[in-house]
This record gives structure tokens, C-alpha cells and sequence, in this order.
């Protein structure tokens, strides 16, 4: 039987499972919000980053990973994260909460400045190991999506598809779902091969999620 493309990442072996355990059993604390690569902080450790559109759940995911209910901030208002958000996982990881984008209600010249600064963090970032692109699992990827993904190709940045909200979804409709999302990343040079489901409500995935950052050098 031939592979599925983008296959489902597995549960993590046991220690895999506890490593990322671990990692994110020390303390999260949010570290700064950043608006110029000058305020960025030093490269001294791993960091990984999330991107998505707006009200994907990228904050609830923050925080499921880490277990604090508010450490990231949660916005039922599109494009409230105007910032590059640094987190801290204990002393050796940077979590890194990217603005979101799809608001259709942000000044252009405000979205622009944000575009600018994303490219230049994710070319100019040597620390930086994986991004993760929360996908929403009702809805699959986006036109909106892709801009981002072409972004990360052309930066040459490693990133992984995270389906948000997976409990929503089921039967058809999610194998529908999953055949239009590895059809979208086929396109896409360095889209890593392995799609993370994830929902933050159940805890589904967050412990296969922490594996896998756990597991990143």
C-alpha cells in the first residue's frame, strides 16, 4: 500500500512522550512583544514559531501546550496581535506567537509594516527551527493561507501544518478536509511531511505537539 502524502503524525513513543513532557513542565512566562527586529531578544536559545490566521486558535494552543490558561491572550477580535510575542519555555526554548493575518479590517500600511517585519524574522532568525501553521480543521487552507506558506519557502524555514478544532470535524468531512490541506502543502517546498492534529479543547495532539518540539536541535 502506497504512503499517504502528509501523513497524521502517531503518538509519541514513551519517551519522546515524556521529553516533551519535560519541556514544557518548567515555567512559561511571556518575555515581550516585539514591533522592529532590533527588539528582538538574543539568539541564545532553540525558538519555535506559530502562525495562522486570524481566530485560528493560536493562543489557545499557546496555551494548552504550556498549561496556562493566560499566558497568551485570546481574541475573538481579528488582527489583535499586532506584535511578534515571545514566550518563554523554561531556559532553553523561545515559543514565538506571530501577529495574525486574513483581518480584513487592519489599515494597509499597518498589515505592510507587519508583512515587512515577518520577513524579515523568519530569513534573519538562526535559532529558529520550525514554524507551525495552524490550519482550521473546518475549514482547511485558505487562499489567505498561502501567502504565508510562500513566505516560509522562500525563507527557507521548515514549517509544519497543525489542524486546530479537530474535534469539530469528523467522518467525510474530515477526510475531505485532510485530502484538500495535503493537496495545498504538496505545493509547498518546505512544508515538513507529517500534519499534527490537534484540538486544544480535548487536549487532542498537544502531547504528539510537544513531543515533536521536544525533539527539535
Amino acid at each position: 500500500m502506497t504512503p499517504l502524502p502528509f501523513p497524521l503524525a502517531d503518538a509519541p513513543e514513551p519517551a519522546a512522550g515524556e521529553r516533551g513532557r519535560l519541556l514544557f513542565a518548567g515555567q512559561s512566562e511571556f518575555l515581550k512583544g516585539v514591533v522592529a527586529m532590533a527588539g528582538l531578544p538574543p539568539a541564545d536559545r532553540l525558538e519555535v514559531c506559530f502562525a495562522g490566521r486570524s481566530n485560528v486558535g493560536k493562543s489557545t494552543l499557546i496555551n494548552a501546550l504550556t498549561g496556562t490558561k493566560a499566558l497568551a491572550r485570546a481574541s475573538n477580535t481579528p488582527g489583535r496581535t499586532q506584535e511578534i510575542n515571545y514566550f518563554t519555555q523554561g531556559p532553553d526554548l523561545y515559543l514565538v506567537d506571530l501577529p495574525g493575518y486574513g483581518y480584513a479590517n487592519a489599515p494597509l500600511d499597518k498589515v505592510q509594516k507587519w508583512q515587512r517585519l515577518l520577513k524579515q524574522y523568519l530569513s534573519g532568525r538562526p535559532t529558529l527551527r520550525r514554524a507551525f501553521v495552524l490550519i482550521d480543521a473546518r475549514h482547511g487552507i485558505k487562499p489567505v493561507d498561502e501567502e504565508i506558506l510562500k513566505l516560509l519557502d522562500t525563507s527557507a524555514v521548515t514549517f509544519q501544518a497543525v489542524l486546530t478544532k479537530a474535534d469539530k470535524v469528523k467522518g467525510k468531512e474530515m477526510d475531505k478536509m485532510l485530502a484538500q490541506v495535503r493537496g495545498a502543502l504538496s505545493k509547498h517546498p518546505a512544508a515538513y511531511p507529517e500534519i499534527v492534529l490537534t484540538s486544544s479543547e480535548k487536549g487532542e495532539g498537544i502531547g504528539t505537539l510537544r513531543a515533536i518540539i521536544a525533539g527539535l536541535e
